[in-house]
């Protein structure tokens, strides 16, 4: 390829951060399977321990197989550097982290996966993390939420479950006002429908169990900085603008410039609490990744037949999907997701709670269970399952009401999934 030339999105999805095995001329990236990796002397061991060099040091920190991943991604979403985490909840854990002290809080949109709402309302309560709600249906609710005390803000590209299309500029103007970064989830859309840092996102975060992995066989998340954010314009974020006394003094966010805050979550975050992935996951995720523009495409295409066919159907009350021209979130997904608006979408069914469980219970080619983003067609019933630990007003602003029923499309052939949805229906 021309030196001039930039790669194509699918180019990247093969090639990103990956060469041929220098010692054994594999080309597949190999799986690195070890704990940790041998210093050529102690000054180059002290200098890897130092930050003053790059290279291998132990497994939980850093892999050659992760490696290659972290690239990958990074260059798929048009960021600077990336951190490849055991899964996407630990790649919020490790942002957040990197973000917050005791007492500090941070703005969340109310439509995200039952699980990140659990997390944030709970879990993150234990380090001292207060999470404010904001609705994406209304910008102004963010703006309300802002105080001296906002260290970040986080929203979905494509909210869980009901595929609600999020005005990322929009909110990525808040928090510019506000001086803190915005974290976008993009594991609905990924790098091929939507590119968050294009619209004023700050870093991008993914479950990478879902759609890049695409198979439904391994776990993993990743963190992307998007290079653009200034960390040391004050005190706010001490992890990157002040002394590390761990490091010598070494001020993170002067040292490695556009690409300190994967820095700072790696050397501290991952570190420290812990999360890694392991190579062998990282190994079967890049391999999901070669194809993700091919499954994307074909997802998004079967989506909107499917979402297509319950809108026409009598027993099918309302549809959610960005795709169809008379969704309220349309005109978001053409500029957000102008190649299609995703797999995920939502819908309810005439007889409300019980007639859902009855389709969820009758479906023969879809697979009942808690995951998005397999090659196969996935259902379930958020209320009951993914979102049971919200409260009924949280489960309803997060789009999960006892009507809804979550479908993840595959890459079967449209017809047989709508084929299975036709005869489940007609069970109710």
């Amino acid at each position: 390829m021309s030196e001039d030339r930039a790669p194509g999105f699918a180019t990247l999805a093969v090639h990103a951060g990956a060469k041929p095995d220098p010692t054994t001329g594999a080309r597949a990236t190999p799986i690195y399977q070890t704990t940790s990796y041998v210093f050529n002397d102690v000054d180059h061991a002290a200098s890897l321990f130092g930050l003053q060099a790059f290279g291998n040091i132990y497994t939980r920190i850093m892999s050659p197989t992760s490696a290659v991943l972290e690239e990958r991604i990074a260059a798929l979403e048009g960021g600077t550097a990336a951190l490849a985490v055991a899964s996407g909840h630990a790649a919020q854990l490790v942002v957040l982290h990197a973000l917050m002290q005791p007492g500090d809080e941070f703005i969340a949109a109310r439509q995200l996966y039952g699980g990140s709402i659990n997390q944030f309302n709970h879990s993150f309560k234990s380090f001292g993390w207060n999470v404010q709600w904001a609705d994406i249906n209304d910008i102004s609710t963010f703006e309300k939420a802002v105080s001296p005390k906002t260290k970040a803000i986080f929203i979905e590209s494509i909210a869980n479950p009901g595929g609600v299309v999020t005005d990322i500029e929009a909110i990525a103007a808040v928090a510019k006002r506000a001086g803190v970064p915005l974290i976008v989830d993009n594991t609905l859309a990924t790098p091929y429908l939507c590119r968050p840092l294009d619209f004023g996102a700050d870093i991008v975060v993914h479950s990478l169990t879902k759609f890049i992995g695409g198979h439904g066989n391994s776990i993993g998340g990743i963190i992307v900085d998007g290079g653009k954010f200034n960390w040391t314009a004050t005190n706010r974020y001490p992890f990157l603008s002040e002394p590390r006394p761990e490091y010598n003094g070494m001020i993170l966010g002067e040292t490695f410039g556009n690409f300190a805050f994967a820095i700072a979550c790696r050397v501290m975050g991952l570190r420290d609490l812990g999360p890694a992935i392991s190579p062998f996951n990282s190994f079967l995720i890049l391999t999901g990744a070669e194809t993700l523009p091919l499954r994307m495409q074909k997802h998004s295409d079967n989506a909107k037949a499917v979402a297509e066919y319950l809108s026409k159907h009598p027993k099918v009350t309302w549809v959610s999907y960005a795709g169809l021209p008379g969704d309220r979130c349309y005109k978001l997904a053409q500029k957000y997701c102008p190649k299609g608006a995703g797999a995920v979408l939502t819908f309810g069914v005439e007889g409300g709670e019980a007639a859902g469980v009855t389709l969820v219970s009758t479906v023969k080619l879809f697979s009942h269970l808690a995951n998005i983003g397999d090659t196969r067609s996935l259902i379930i019933h958020p209320w009951s399952t993914t979102h049971s630990q919200l409260t009924p007003e949280q489960r309803k602003a997060a789009g999960a009401g006892d009507d809804v029923i979550r479908l993840s499309v595959g890459i079967e052939d449209a017809a047989d999934i709508i084929a299975d949805l036709d005869q489940a229906l007609a069970a109710t």
